[in-house]
């Protein structure tokens, strides 16, 4: 539901979409930029007028979708212009009444929507499906009646895009709403397109929220939204989308990034205009039919570029776009610019004989100046910038009969199914719960680059970049990688945890043995979340005899095992494993294994010693059972833990425990993070503003960039943890929270 977004914009955010001498551009647009062409702005409010007065006679275009129709005929000059007609008056008429809290009727955002699928050439079945997309969320139709108007595609798209409901999920309507729009993606990947259409639209009109609303929507529009749509291509949507967040989360950056475009658009000079000159002459007198244009970087880009150079200078601020009509003619403008300017070769990549995995092609390369500066020039066909703007919503209906002249090669010929989203969708339906699904989401769409190995049979996989041969073999044979012991990278014995790259040929070594295992250790080297709850999943069933044996954790002990088998601070005394942990806080009450105080447990055997296991660390109102052990102790573990299962069927006899009146506890957490700086400053306050007291804390060092952090938290309410686990997740970088595991592996 968007009713709540307003115009206008968080102060500096544009609220429009922006149009440029080769199509849509992305991102905010300084006032102070002359050289940046546009299409004067859509009135939103007087399309709401229109959508309220205008027209809606049967067999007549209503005159608020005007704007709707011109956008959709230069895309599809031949496109059937009835559902959109029809769509649109159910949409007004059920949307009547309701307004967005700018005051603007309802209907102005189910046309913006549209309009920007339009414009990036979506068909006529998308746009249609758009214009109705809030209808079953928002109103009294019903998918049933979408059905029997607009038809089965119709009726499939709009039910991907509507969200669960919160009466029915709780806390978990939001994952639980991505998982389901994923699902359907999974079957048409027009849901996620309207999908990045409609959060475009609402972070465009962002402003009337409240600050720590909008930062809450910006960080899922960041973790999640923008990386789909990379992944998808559309890049148009992706830019505009990251200086939308850029602006709302980090509005100083921003401000000092648009003083920087307004003074380079304020100077006489403009060396990128200088360059396109002299390509332009060379172009032409090499005879190669061809459009030269500068396209000025959006916010972010210029952002991370001036962090990597310093001081910019004129070249930094844009590229230079080459659009030429034959795949062909890329490759002769190429070679007529290398041989008449002077190019830095280091910089070229050619990406139409190898497209990237999200359809993308394109040739790049570098020009230097006289003076030093350095142009990035991008070279491609008039369809390549189409597919380069918009990915998948340019390719029209990707599930029409293909043309007999469409290439058949791999992902390109199939972009109804990429590699990622199948992969994403075998993993996600072994994420146990809502909270697993997302944090494992944000760590998959937080690798961003992607790598193909090949198989001894010909065959590919395609990988993260930074995937081990653990990887490669659970993509291959999924759960039935357990059985493998060991690889073949390009003809060489090679470990499990060797980091593959890019052309790699990976042969996968099965053990005959049917009792063969995977290695506790294979986590460490796991990369990928199929690979990771895989893994995950076959340790929990199979606890080993000294988590069955030993999980105990006395709750007065001086010095405790740590989740890990070392040994934590004591009062006075060292690290038990000083090279792999760094104390950074003590107590004379810390211990790992503390899960609450002793009054939290009533047991049914009268003078017996309560220990709180290690293994699962139970806390208030965990259901909980009891064991005896040597001296009359009896160790309290959660019902689901493994170990329960693995004693029972040994015969353990179960000692009745239960929760007292207490509520306070000590609870174990492990964070799982990417590093970046500040990570633990941010940790530490997310955890003070939940209320906990941190007992003690340790970071271990990075792993391949990666970072694990364990908390001994103690909390005044136990029934406060899931919400503190939340907030701890919820700050960037962070992939991962869970109660803390006796001797797992976080990798």
């Amino acid at each position: 539901m968007s009713a709540e977004a307003t115009n206008p914009a968080t102060p500096g955010v544009v609220s429009g979409p922006m149009t440029g001498p080769s199509g849509p551009m992305t991102g905010p647009a300084p006032a102070s930029a002359p050289r940046r062409r546009s299409l004067p702005r859509i009135d939103l409010r007087r399309l709401g007028r229109a959508a309220l007065l205008g027209s809606a006679t049967r067999d007549r275009l209503p005159d608020a979708i005007g704007h709707v129709v011109d956008a959709h005929r230069a895309h599809h000059p031949d496109a059937d212009l009835e559902p959109l007609r029809r769509a649109y008056v159910l949409a007004e008429s059920s949307h009547r009444g309701q307004m967005r809290k700018s005051g603007e009727p309802y209907i102005t955002h189910p046309l913006a929507v549209t309009l920007i699928l339009a414009e990036l050439g979506a068909e006529t079945t998308t746009l249609t499906a758009s214009l109705l997309h809030d209808t079953v969320e928002d109103t009294d139709v019903t998918l049933a009646q979408v059905r029997e108007h607009f038809g089965e595609e119709v009726r499939y798209l709009v039910d991907g895009v509507t969200k669960l409901e919160k009466v029915d999920y709780g806390s978990a309507a939001e994952p639980e709403t991505f998982r389901k729009m994923l699902v359907a993606t999974g079957n048409d990947v027009r849901v996620m397109s309207i999908k990045l259409a409609d959060r475009l639209h609402n972070m465009r009109t962002l402003g009337v929220m409240r600050p720590e609303k909008q930062a809450r929507i910006a960080k899922v529009t960041r973790d999640v939204l923008i990386p789909l749509a990379e992944r998808l291509g559309v890049q148009a949507l992706k830019t505009e989308l990251e200086d939308l967040v850029f602006a709302i989360l980090h509005p100083e950056e921003y401000e000092h990034t648009r003083a920087m475009i307004a003074e380079n658009a304020a100077r006489p000079d403009d060396p990128l205009a200088e360059i396109a000159d002299e390509m332009r002459a060379v172009l032409n007198e090499a005879d190669i039919p061809s459009e030269v244009l500068i396209r000025p970087r959006h916010f972010v880009s210029l952002h991370r570029v001036s962090r990597k150079r310093g001081r910019l200078r004129g070249c930094d601020f844009g590229r230079l776009l080459v659009l030429v009509n034959e795949d062909a003619d890329c490759y002769g403008v190429l070679g007529e610019l290398h041989t008449c300017m002077t190019p830095v070769v280091s910089e070229f990549k050619d990406f139409i004989a190898v497209p990237k995995f999200n359809l993308y092609q394109s040739l790049h390369t570098a020009l230097a100046r006289v003076d030093g500066q350095v142009a990035e020039v991008l070279i491609r066909t008039h369809q390549m910038h189409k597919v380069a703007e918009a990915g998948v919503i340019a390719l029209g209906n990707p599930y029409a009969p293909p043309a007999s002249d469409d290439p058949a090669d791999g992902e390109r010929a199939d972009p109804t199914r990429p590699g990622w989203l199948s992969r994403l969708l075998e993993w996600q339906r072994a994420a146990p719960d809502p909270d697993t699904f997302w944090s494992t989401l944000r760590e998959d769409l937080a690798q961003d680059r992607e790598i193909t190995v090949f198989r001894p049979d010909g065959g590919t996989l395609g990988l993260p970049e930074g995937a081990t041969c653990v990887d490669a073999a659970y993509a291959q044979y999924g759960e039935d990688a357990h059985a493998c012991i060991g690889a073949r990278v390009n003809g060489r014995l090679a470990t499990l945890s060797t980091v593959l790259k890019d052309g790699d040929t990976v042969q996968l070594l099965m053990g005959q043995d049917p009792a063969s295992e995977p290695s506790r250790e294979w986590l460490e080297h796991a990369h990928t979340p199929a690979a990771r709850i895989a893994i995950q999943r076959w340790l929990a069933a199979h606890p080993t005899a000294a988590e069955t044996d030993a999980p105990e954790t006395s709750l007065r002990g001086a010095g405790e095992r740590s989740p890990r088998g070392g040994v934590e601070p004591s009062p006075g005394g060292a690290a038990g494993s000083p090279a792999s942990r760094i104390p950074l806080a003590t107590s004379a009450t810390a211990s790992s294994g503390d899960s609450a105080p002793t009054d939290a447990v009533v047991v049914d055997r009268p003078g017996a010693s309560v220990r709180l296991a290690g293994c699962c660390t139970p806390v208030p109102p965990d259901e909980v059972t009891g064991f005896a052990v040597r001296g009359g102790v009896v160790t309290v573990h959660r019902v689901e833990c493994a170990a329960v299962a693995r004693m029972k069927s040994a015969g353990r006899a179960e000692v009745g425990v239960r929760w007292g009146e207490t509520t306070e506890c000590r609870v174990t957490l492990v964070a799982e993070s990417f590093g970046r700086p500040h990570l633990l400053a941010d940790l530490t306050e997310a955890i003070a503003l939940e209320g906990a007291e941190i007992v003690s804390a340790t970071v271990e060092p990075p792993t391949q960039q990666r970072v694990r952090h364990t908390y001994t938290l103690q909390l005044a309410d136990a029934a406060h943890l899931p919400a503190l686990m939340r907030a701890m997740r919820n700050v960037a970088g962070v992939y991962d929270v869970s109660r803390a595991q006796h001797h797992v592996s976080a990798w």
